[in-house]
């Protein structure tokens, strides 16, 4: 039975969500589609290929109708806040997404969208193409630790008490101990937005200098 690329992927990418992407092998994924292993790597010739392809399908419904904003800071910010849910969207999202180089529509889109408010705050092609990949990684690594800790694992009231009990025991860190209810903070989305509040205003600063 012959099996397309498109069916491959969302397989994978199913596969993906039960195991996790250690646990997501071209053998595991052939049996899952009652193939033979062959003829998977007929259409992906390796592991990175087919990862290449997941990753374009993550970004399939992220910046296609990006939101009108009062300015281009708040365009960026709506354009990252959709690759983050697209990226928590499947288990090990952004550890798929990381690494990979995919030049197709979806990821070309996506760059498009990001670096397109640069460019209408008056950004050089330099600082709107470092800026993009920038905002990009700190997404990633963003979402592979927030993604990364388990409901319990974030727990206020748990976290503030361990981080009790850590700093009554090493006083050489008292700035990391002053700050550990902001440290275990478990609201992400608030994280999140600093982060990227953080660097657009960054941007925002370099841009105005290189006017």
């Amino acid at each position: 039975m012959a099996i397309q690329k498109n069916a491959v992927i969302a397989k994978a990418l199913d596969l993906l969500d039960e195991t996790g992407l250690d646990g997501l092998t071209m053998r595991r994924l052939a049996d899952a589609l009652e193939i033979k292993a062959a003829s998977l790597y007929w259409h992906f010739a390796s592991k990175q290929v087919l990862l290449d392809g997941m990753a374009d399908a993550l970004m399939q419904d992220v910046a296609r109708n990006v939101p009108n904003a009062e300015n281009w800071q708040q365009r960026l910010m709506a354009v990252a806040g959709e690759v983050r849910r697209a990226l928590l969207a499947r288990r090990d999202g952004a550890r798929v997404f990381a690494g990979t180089y995919v030049v197709s529509e979806n990821v070309m889109r996506v760059g498009e969208a990001m670096m397109a408010p640069l460019h209408e705050g008056g950004a050089h092609p330099r600082t709107a193409s470092w800026g993009a990949f920038g905002i990009m990684y700190f997404i990633l690594g963003f979402v592979i630790e927030e993604s990364g800790v388990s409901p319990e694992q974030m727990d206020a009231r748990e976290l503030l008490r361990r981080g009790a009990d850590f700093a009554s025991k090493h006083a050489m860190f008292p700035h990391l101990t002053g700050a550990r209810e902001h440290i275990f903070d478990p609201d992400f989305d608030a994280r999140f937005v600093f982060g990227m509040e953080t660097m657009i205003a960054g941007l925002t600063a370099r841009i105005a200098a290189e006017a």
